[in-house]
């Protein structure tokens, strides 16, 4: 991306990945081109968000005319964050979703088990991660609500079969599948300079069955057939091999930090139920997640933390770090 972007355009961009609906993603792109610095070297991107936007308007547009709404499934994101299970048939998705998660889908040994995107929420620490399993992708056909959830997730987990000898092409088929569309996975989320509509989103290669008998071979063929620069972690999802690494993983890639709230008439905090923010974020973003309201009453907050001396009073732009414990005044 162009150089000088202020903070208010990346949380516009970040927005507009994860938008759910032709408003949001219009709202987060009239941002951004409000944001985006004027000069020469952003002209090109300048002229992709008013394309975008002009089309944004004319959908929105003909959509209330006609009355009718494009089809999709909306998940509401919880936890702390979202991450998206991808594969082919008999991958191990929903075994994996069972796992690691309290949700109860049907596993079975036959391809196509999964017919609904189904969530749960995988449990680490104090918080929790929002995991959810998706309909099988094949060369012939994906959900189209699946590009909107992969867009809107914080993570993908790309599960490859290790025990069939077609579980290594149907990775490759799922990647085939993607790349051809504007939605497609790297190893870090972030939009084309030259094409916002362009979305990639971070994920993690996780080969899975490595407990079988053939399963190492089958993964000594998936490094040499597919061309896939991803970080990788091998499990079995049944028999929980690799999986207190992958949870660990899937957790970081949230990359959110933990704030305790405290009341200020009230000796200890809370405890059991920890506010998650996106790293990086302010006292106000926090104020504005407990309630819009905060945000214009808020005056002052003491922390408790790593960063500063115990009960510091600080200012709204004060950057959160994890485990802090604030008390908000208002």
């Amino acid at each position: 991306m162009p150089a000088n972007l202020t903070a208010q355009y990346l949380k516009a961009e970040e927005e507009y990945r994860r938008a759910a609906t032709p408003e949001d993603e219009l709202r987060c792109l009239q941002i951004m081109l409000q944001e985006i610095p004027k000069h020469k070297g952003t002209d090109h991107l300048q002229a992709s968000l008013k394309s975008k936007i002009a089309k944004l308007k004319r959908d929105i547009t003909s959509e209330k005319k006609s009355g009718k709404k494009a089809h999709g499934v909306r998940i509401p994101r919880q936890g702390s964050g979202m991450a998206i299970l991808l594969g082919g048939p008999n991958a191990g998705k929903s075994q994996l979703l069972r796992t690691l998660t309290r949700a109860t889908p049907e596993v079975a040994p036959y391809p196509f088990t999964t017919q609904l995107p189904s969530p749960g929420m995988m449990p680490w620490e104090d918080v929790a991660v929002q995991l959810i399993d998706t309909p099988p992708i094949t060369p012939d056909f994906i959900e189209p609500y699946t590009y909107g959830l992969i867009r809107g997730a914080d993570l993908a987990l790309l599960l490859v079969d290790l025990g069939a000898d077609e579980g290594v092409e149907q990775c490759q088929d799922v990647l085939d599948k993607l790349n051809a569309t504007k939605t497609r996975l790297a190893r870090t989320s972030y939009l084309d300079e030259e094409d916002v509509g362009l979305s990639y989103t971070q994920t993690l290669l996780v080969p899975n069955k490595i407990d079988l008998a053939d399963a190492p071979v089958r993964l000594d063929l998936l490094h040499e057939l597919v061309e896939v620069d991803l970080p990788e972690f091998v499990i079995s999802a049944e028999h929980g091999v690799g999986l207190e690494a992958l949870r660990e993983e899937i957790y970081r890639r949230m990359d959110v930090v933990r704030v305790y709230t405290k009341l200020p008439a009230a000796k200890q905090p809370d405890m059991d139920r920890p506010f998650t923010v996106r790293r990086g974020s302010t006292l106000l973003d926090l104020a504005g997640q407990i309630h819009k309201d905060y945000i214009e009453g808020l005056k002052f907050a003491r922390v408790w933390g790593t960063a500063v001396h115990d009960g510091t009073a600080v200012k709204s732009d004060y950057v959160l770090h994890d485990k802090d414990v604030v008390e908000l005044h208002m």
